[in-house]
């Protein structure tokens, strides 16, 4: 069995960045502990101090098999290229996998995305896109 893991990524608003994300990888924000209504019940159940809260959000794959990802409030602003970044293949098994990705690039967009540019060379077709904070990522 391969390791599990985890993508993190530094956020200024991490829920904001969860809900733009769940929207990406068709993931929902991931819910709270089992036996707690909200991530505030839960916070108040640990102590959990109220300066603190809202400095971690996650997505989640609801059927359980991709990788969980992490948004961490820091308090630097992003100021250069990512070094890692996304590869989303939205149109996997498509027929027509460009109108596919360009559909899904749309409901980015209206999600908070930047598109910056469609990339076509003979090693691939891709569009970049920027999320809310700047993070690029290619959707494909």
């Amino acid at each position: 069995m391969a390791i599990p893991v985890q993508i993190t990524l530094d956020a200024h608003d991490p829920l904001r960045l969860a809900e733009f994300w769940a929207v990406a990888l068709d993931y929902v924000v991931q819910p709270p502990p089992p036996g707690f209504d909200s991530w505030d019940v839960f916070a108040d159940s640990i102590g959990l101090p109220a300066e603190q809260r809202g400095r971690l959000a996650a997505v989640v794959d609801p059927a359980g098999a991709g990788p969980r990802v992490l948004f961490q409030r820091v308090p630097e602003p992003k100021e250069a290229k990512n070094r890692v970044h996304l590869d989303v293949h939205v149109s996997h098994g498509a027929s027509d996998q460009r109108a596919s990705a360009r559909a899904h690039a749309e409901r980015l967009v209206a999600a908070g995305a930047t598109v910056q540019r469609e990339v076509d060379e003979p090693t691939g077709w891709c569009l970049v896109l920027q999320d809310p904070e700047g993070n690029e990522f290619c959707l494909q």
